[in-house]
């Protein structure tokens, strides 16, 4: 039986043009609204254990789907069948009384999740602690800012061993200490083999969480299949808007700052492969790609990756030590680490970039910090295009010459 099986699923909302008409439409029996899609005809399993990525423009019926998922909505058409206790982050503020403390509402949100009081109450140091909320958590929720909620919010969702657990685009409003405290504990769920649904719009992240993703276009399934294909197919749909000027901008993920800090960038160089420092990049050469880095946190697991960026900011190559399955760690605090990343016969003919050079946490979702160093100039080489091939010619007249 699958955690989660979704067939056909269907949901309409009435649109009023007047307040009054929804008075007047039950009054007369008469419709007096225009009906709206918002989902149509979604087919889809989810096993236990394992991850579905829900990605797609704004208003394409992404939170919509998830809100049938968790019940908080109900369906015009299909079914919903889930398995196992749920816990969802979805907006914010969703299942919050604004005038109670926090500590009121981990116990009036637990309750409407079906927990049993004394259950909270073992666990809600647990949740306090994780939220990071100190003091504030007896002051009423109203008075909480964005991340705030979000930070209590999770806090609740994971806290209460649930064996689904649905999250939206909630966590990209939390500072970045506590990302890194949320990513942690959602790799604690897969290890554990839990079910997770994600909606996101960064592709990169969808990628690394989960394992099936599932495109929404129009309130219906354009694509469910494996995330680096899907994800693909979207992020190649939305190149072609960004083409025509129609694409959504989003803004890349925030570095940690000050206390936050778990390692910090020393230098970031071009070297040749014996370590003498470069100006610029001959096609078709040896090149190093150099930082140095200073670990501030004891038993640190980092990843480290390099990437070169072009004018428009597009990326003409990017390198993870996790993606190439190299150990990194665990480092002491106070440790300096030397990273070189050798290019073999550098492919670009010529132009000019900027090289990035980043330290992540270990799942490689979230960026401690990043530093960039150019702009690089690529010498060109003869020839035309954007990149170059080491190569070999072979002649030879395979018939007698005239």
């Amino acid at each position: 039986m699958p955690a989660i099986r979704v067939e056909h699923l269907g949901k309409t909302y009435r649109i009023y043009r007047r307040p009054v008409d929804r008075l007047l439409e039950a009054i007369l029996r008469r419709p007096r609204h225009q009906p709206f899609p918002a989902l149509g005809d979604v087919s889809f399993t989810v096993p236990k254990g394992g991850t579905l990525g829900v990605i797609g423009d704004n208003g394409a019926g992404k939170s919509t789907l998830l809100k049938l998922l968790v019940g908080t909505v109900t369906p015009t058409a299909g079914t919903v069948q889930v398995q196992g206790r749920v816990a969802a982050l979805l907006e914010l503020g969703a299942g919050f009384h604004m005038e109670f403390s926090g500590r009121q509402n981990i116990f009036l949100n637990a309750a409407l999740m079906g927990i049993a009081h004394a259950e909270i109450v073992r666990k809600e140091d647990e949740i306090i602690g994780f939220s990071g909320l100190g003091a504030f958590i007896d002051r009423p929720v109203k008075m909480y800012s964005s991340g705030m909620h979000v930070r209590l919010a999770f806090a609740i969702a994971t806290s209460v061993d649930p064996d689904i657990l649905v999250i939206d685009e909630a966590l990209a409003v939390g500072d970045m200490a506590f990302q890194h405290k949320c990513v942690e504990r959602m790799q604690e769920f897969r290890e554990q083999g839990k079910t997770m649904l994600f909606c996101s719009h960064s592709m990169y992240g969808v990628r690394e969480l989960c394992s099936t993703v599932l495109w929404l276009m129009g309130g219906r399934v354009h694509q469910l299949g494996p995330a680096q294909e899907v994800t693909e197919a979207y992020e190649e749909f939305s190149q072609t808007r960004i083409n025509t000027g129609t694409q959504m901008e989003i803004s890349p993920q925030p570095t940690a700052t000050g206390s936050e800090k778990r390692c910090r960038i020393l230098s970031l160089r071009l070297e040749t492969p014996d370590g003498e420092p470069l100006e610029g990049i001959e096609p078709l050469s040896q090149v190093v790609f150099a930082m140095e880095v200073e670990i501030l946190q004891d038993q640190l697991r980092p990843q480290f990756g390099f990437a070169l960026i072009m004018d428009n900011e597009a990326v003409y190559s990017m390198a993870l030590t996790h993606h190439d399955r190299i150990e990194c760690g665990p480092y002491r605090e106070g440790s300096r680490i030397r990273v070189r990343l050798r290019i073999h016969d550098f492919p670009l003919r010529t132009g000019i970039c900027r090289l990035i050079g980043g330290v992540a946490e270990k799942q490689g979702l979230l960026w401690h910090e990043m530093e960039q160093l150019g702009p690089i100039k690529i010498s060109g080489n003869t020839g035309h295009g954007l990149i170059t091939f080491k190569r070999d010619w072979e002649l030879e007249a395979l018939a007698p010459l005239p």
